[in-house]
């Protein structure tokens, strides 16, 4: 027999999920963080990890033969030769790289997806001017540490990770501009997502009895990693999540990339996986409804009927996708008395600002939208699905699996079969 292990490394806590040659899943585990500070992380990272591994079974373990890891995208540290992480992670929605932005700028081609305050890139600029960036010698991201801590090797990533890296995942290789920046550091080798680096080390072998021939593969980020989970594969088909914040994902043949409003493409195997994230979602509803309220009003709602109101939900001012403006006020009046009213009409404004995304991504180029795989919290309320299907005009479905562990354990299992 032969399993997969895919380890999920999120926001709040890391799963696992072990798969068998039918994709069926045979065990799931966790382990929730429990960080004060981001001095923890590095700490609470390994600890995560290390768990998952004992809470897997031991009948499991022995038939493990690929393991693969996500990590939030663009969470990054610095390591010495041993790779020992020198300073404190910066989280992927640390913003402090914006002070390097006017020095990308006069490097990066224009809208390149380094282009952000967030970026691997940016984070790393910021980072070089610290006291400990003498002592790093590699870069790497959240996932390329902790499957070193399982394979240990240094300096290996996925082109996945690596886009905001500015790695070039059209022609396979850092592109010349980089040189430019002169950073002093090892950048780190890039893989196909899933291709197997190393087999595991051989004290975790014996500790944890897994097969001795086990490989670790490159791993992805965890949003790809959801996609992958959905099933979704031809393109013109696309996953929304509706999460706290609404983030759309179109797979397409068609690479597009615009940073004005936060649009970049992941390489998909030979198509192109390009999206966008908008500060609207589910965040606003939970503003003004517990669970139970939303569950029990969204059941009175006629989703056949126009509610007649036309919101642009927000907790504060701005958005970048698809209205790109950092000032763009929320717009929530007026409010009815009868909150079934109130939340039809949210539900259907977040939907139309779910069709203008669609509607963006394809008139920069992207396939024609076909399905619509629904992910995240949101994906439970069928009266919302009924809403987003009339202003979506395709088919929208939940998806069997939305678990990144389960999307990268995937990932594993095809990167070794191939």
């Amino acid at each position: 027999m032969c399993f997969y292990l895919g380890i999920d490394f999120g926001t709040s806590g890391a799963r696992g999920v072990v798969i068998d040659e039918a994709e069926s899943i045979l065990q799931e585990v966790r382990h929730p963080f429990k960080v004060s500070t981001n001095a923890d992380l590095v700490s609470c990272w390994h600890t995560a990890l290390f768990s998952l591994l004992e809470q897997i079974s031991r009948e499991l373990r022995r038939e493990i033969r690929a393991i693969a890891i996500n990590g939030t995208s663009s969470t990054v540290l610095l390591c010495d030769a041993a790779g020992n992480p020198v300073d404190v992670p910066l989280l992927y929605n640390d913003g402090r790289g914006v002070v390097m932005l006017d020095r990308l700028r006069n490097v990066a081609p224009p809208n390149h997806t380094v282009l952000s305050a967030t970026s691997s890139l940016a984070k790393l600029l910021w980072m070089s001017q610290l006291p400990s960036f003498p002592e790093a010698r590699y870069f790497l991201h959240q996932a390329d540490w902790l499957a070193f801590l399982l394979h240990g090797k240094l300096g290996i990533s996925d082109y996945h990770n690596a886009l905001k890296l500015g790695y070039d995942v059209e022609a396979f290789k850092y592109p010349k501009w980089l040189d430019k920046l002169q950073i002093s550091i090892h950048l780190p080798k890039i893989l196909t997502p899933g291709h197997p680096i190393s087999e595991l080390h051989p004290e975790i072998v014996t500790h944890y009895n897994f097969p001795s021939d086990c490989l670790v593969c490159a791993g992805t980020t965890d949003s790809i990693a959801a996609f992958l989970a959905s099933g979704a594969k031809l393109p013109g088909e696309a996953v929304t999540s509706l999460g706290s914040t609404l983030v759309l994902k179109l797979l397409s043949r068609t690479r597009v990339e615009d940073s004005r409003y936060g649009i970049y493409s992941h390489r998909l195997g030979n198509l192109w996986l390009t999206g966008g994230a908008s500060n609207t979602g589910g965040a606003v509803l939970r503003q003004f409804f517990t669970n139970a309220e939303l569950e029990n009003y969204s059941r009175e709602i006629d989703a056949s009927k126009e509610s007649g109101l036309d919101y642009y939900p927000l907790l504060k001012p701005g958005d970048r996708f698809p209205i790109n403006d950092p000032n763009l006020p929320p717009r929530l009046e007026p409010r009815p008395e009868n909150p079934v009213e109130f939340l039809h009409g949210l539900l259907e404004s977040i939907a139309r600002i779910e069709a203008r995304g669609y509607e963006l991504l394809q008139e920069l180029g992207a396939d024609r939208l076909s399905r619509v795989y629904t992910a995240g919290g949101g994906a439970a309320n069928d009266t919302w699905t009924a809403i987003r299907g009339r202003y979506l005009q395709v088919p929208v479905k939940r998806p069997v699996n939305t678990e990144a562990a389960y999307g990268t354990a995937l990932l594993a299992m095809r990167g070794v079969r191939e």
